[in-house]
């Protein structure tokens, strides 16, 4: 089959989110055809590159979401009414409290207003096909105004009332930035519209194509969420303005509850994440739980060989941040040195931006103080027991070397989504003490030793009972890799797709008609390996998916379209 895979800031880009596991489904799917339509975050995400790709992928078509000139249409009265009308309708339902009942149960006013937000964002969708754009729309003063007498309105929540112009204009700066992907030439029967099945790596701008696909050309859609993109939005700018948090919570949930319905199915990346799209409106009938898959295979010398360099050892791995509470870590440290002296902590991790940098350069100092320089005992002077080291060392050449570097591995993170980590240590056969936070306990299963985060003391009884029990370390270390291989490999992640892929094409109607010199329908005419590239699937007959033209299968598709670029293989 063909599938649309459509991400925001990630694949097919060298840098960018869930671009690990969108390669490794789509080598993993090389019986498949791929085309890739991906939206750009940042100018310089785009002068980086793209990876390999594979041949399945027969086209990528890309566009900025970090930027929109203004595209030079001038609407008439007629367009600018429509405009004002749509608009008016979607701003109307973010004051009148979309972000509190975007996950209300179905019927009565949540659903009438859900009918409200879909209707005008889809009537916007039809305005930008029928006229050129939204950019320069969206920008205008009309925008602002229509959007100042929706917070005026009978009715209207207090915050909404109570926004100023600041308020007006910063939100709707964000509702033109989020609906920039309404404006894109993705949505005729050439694009989107000729594809089996459009997946959405992640919910937001990256869903709106979909939404737009299942609208105009009836394409199922797919979403997966490995982290909720809703929770991130109400997070967000705790600096804004009670009316700006507002407004944006509502779109955001809006717009999250239209994907949820929309979709034929939802795939999250785990039980936290389930919950959260329950919350917001999806139908638990419609949620299938799929794990990140990960690849096993640079784990497996370490995994099945446990045996560790340094039996009093505790190794933490990941990316240095707050998030990730360093800081009570080495508070608990501390506590595990008074009961066991010998033992020794490795910090193995970098920054990923400048506030990481300096949180590493605080947590380097609160080491030097709580562990100064001792001059007796098991180590000599100037031997600290917490080092801080990176990936590619000589001592840590590898990830794998990390974990094999220490017989606990620890997470002390309060903010945690899919810990990845964790998985890479149980691969790797280590007994894990984490905070319980995210999805934690939900990986490891019982493997490992879970406590509250933000409490040294009970992470570290947590370790000093690991670290006098070596069998207890050996049982649980061969217990949780065990787990990972069985649930979160790219194996699992891969086949678990295939299978949905295929069940949600086979609930969907045909939409495309082979018909003979004559015009009249042929039915069966499109065989089961009409995707399959080969000289056989090359046809006479002449495919019209909504009256547009056909391709060979597997044949790369050259095209460019203003404001998307397409690249094809």
């Amino acid at each position: 089959m063909r599938i649309g895979l459509v991400t925001e800031g990630g694949y097919p880009y060298v840098n960018g989110d869930a671009r690990l596991w969108c390669d490794r489904l789509v080598r993993g799917l090389a019986q498949h055809e791929f085309d890739i339509y991906a939206l750009s975050r940042s100018e310089r995400q785009e002068d980086e590159g793209w990876v390999p790709l594979p041949p399945q992928v027969s086209r990528v078509r890309t566009a900025p979401l970090w930027t929109a000139e203004d595209d030079g249409v001038a609407y008439g009265r007629r367009a600018r009414r429509r405009f004002a009308e749509c608009y008016g309708e979607l701003v109307a339902v973010l004051c009148a409290g979309g972000a509190a009942d975007a996950s209300g149960a179905p019927g009565g006013a949540s659903a009438t207003e859900a009918d409200r937000f879909g209707n005008a964002l889809y009537g916007l969708a039809e305005l930008a096909r029928d006229e050129g754009g939204l950019v320069g729309a969206l920008r205008s003063e009309a925008a602002v105004r229509t959007l100042e007498r929706a917070c005026r309105a009978r009715g209207a929540l207090r915050a909404a009332r109570e926004a100023r112009v600041p308020d007006l204009l910063a939100v709707a700066a964000h509702l033109e930035h989020a609906l920039r992907p309404l404006s894109l030439d993705w949505y005729e029967d050439d694009n989107l519209g000729s594809v089996d099945l459009c997946h959405a790596a992640s919910a937001g701008s990256a869903a709106l194509p979909g939404l737009l696909a299942h609208h105009f050309c009836g394409v199922p859609l797919l979403l997966t969420e490995y982290g909720v993109r809703l929770r991130t939005h109400y997070l967000a700018a705790p600096e804004s303005s009670p009316a700006v948090r507002s407004l944006l919570a509502a779109f955001h949930g809006r717009l999250a509850a239209e994907t949820y319905a929309r979709a034929a199915l939802v795939t999250p990346g785990n039980t936290h994440a389930r919950r959260w799209q329950e919350r917001c409106g999806a139908d638990r009938a419609k949620l299938r739980t799929v794990y990140p898959g990960m690849d096993a295979a640079r784990f497996a010398e370490v995994g099945e060989a446990p045996e560790c360099a340094d039996p009093d050892t505790l190794v933490w791995v990941g990316r240095v941040e707050p998030a990730k509470d360093l800081v009570s870590l080495l508070h608990a440290f501390a506590e595990v040195r008074k009961e066991e002296p010998k033992t020794r902590l490795r910090i193995v991790g970098a920054p990923s931006c400048s506030e990481g940098a300096a949180y590493l350069g605080h947590c380097k100092v609160l080491a030097a103080q709580l562990f100064p320089d001792e001059a007796e005992g098991p180590h000599t002077v100037g031997d600290n027991p917490v080092s801080f080291e990176e990936v590619g060392g000589p001592e840590i050449p590898t990830l794998a070397d990390a974990y094999a570097a220490g017989a606990v591995a620890v997470l002390s993170s309060v903010v945690e989504g899919f810990p990845i980590s964790l998985v890479e240590a149980m691969f790797c056969g280590r007994v894990t003490v984490s905070t319980d936070v995210g999805a934690v306990v939900e990986v490891i299963g019982g493997t490992g030793l879970v406590v509250p985060p933000r409490n040294p003391r009970a992470l570290a009884e947590a370790c000093v009972a690991l670290l006098r029990d070596p069998e207890r370390r050996e049982r649980l270390g061969a217990a949780a890799r065990a787990r990972a291989l069985e649930l979160f490999t790219v194996e699992q992640n891969v086949a678990a797709f295939h299978g949905i892929y295929l069940e949600i094409v086979s609930r969907t109607p045909v939409r495309r008609v082979v018909l003979d010199e004559a015009g009249a329908p042929l039915p069966f005419a499109v065989p089961a390996e009409a995707h399959v590239p080969g000289r056989w699937t090359e046809r006479s007959a002449r495919l019209v998916a909504r009256g547009g033209p056909s391709r060979p299968a597997g044949a790369p598709v050259r095209a460019t379209a203003l404001p998307a670029t397409e690249a094809a293989r």
